[in-house]
């Protein structure tokens, strides 16, 4: 990386940081740094310079996927291109009282689970909960991740949820009441 663009990168967290620092509520983040900070036996400032580290690292990891991402679109011809993303179903346990927003909850899933915006799809936030359709292929340690992750100091908690069958209830009742429920009533009814 040329001196000018670590100098314009540096400004830019800079910015980026006075922004946060200035218009978000970080106490929850302050606890959450403190407990690491003791936990791990080390400085506060320390935890700050790896947590700098990590989210250069993981921003360079993912301009560079993106790069061969786009380089792979370019190159394969659009048949070969596969038209869909495997969803799956999850429960959060925020929700409208716990006074989350659609945006809210898209920007902390895209931050803490790297999901591009456009594979978070049919978002329904509830009074308790909120159900949202993700890629299938989220790894074991994101998911784990995203089970601690808050939003306004309340735990995501993800879970998946289990996909309803065609046909609902049980078909020993009709229209309330029950059929051939006890053995030898085969022919009562």
């Amino acid at each position: 990386m040329s001196s000018n663009n670590a100098g314009e990168c540096r400004e830019q967290l800079k910015l980026l940081l006075q922004k946060i620092v200035n218009c978000e509520h970080l106490d929850a983040q302050r606890i959450l740094i403190k407990s690491i900070a003791t936990e791990l036996e080390i400085d506060i400032l320390d935890c700050a310079a790896a947590l700098v580290y990590l989210t250069q690292e993981t921003a360079a990891i993912k301009y560079a996927s993106r790069g061969e991402q786009k380089a792979k679109k370019q190159s394969l011809p659009e048949s070969s291109i596969q038209p869909g993303i495997k969803m799956v179903r999850y429960r959060l346990d925020v929700g409208r009282k716990h006074q989350i927003t659609l945006d809210q909850l898209t920007k902390v899933l895209i931050e803490e689970s790297g999901v591009d915006k456009n594979n978070i799809n049919n978002v329904n936030i509830q009074g308790d909960y909120t159900l949202v359709e993700l890629p299938d292929a989220m790894p074991p340690d994101i998911f784990q991740h995203l089970k601690s992750v808050e939003i306004n100091q309340h735990k995501l908690d993800i879970r998946r949820v289990k996909a309803r069958n065609k046909k609902r209830g049980n078909n020993n009742f009709r229209r309330g009441r029950q059929r051939n429920a006890q053995p030898g009533n085969e022919g009562a009814e």
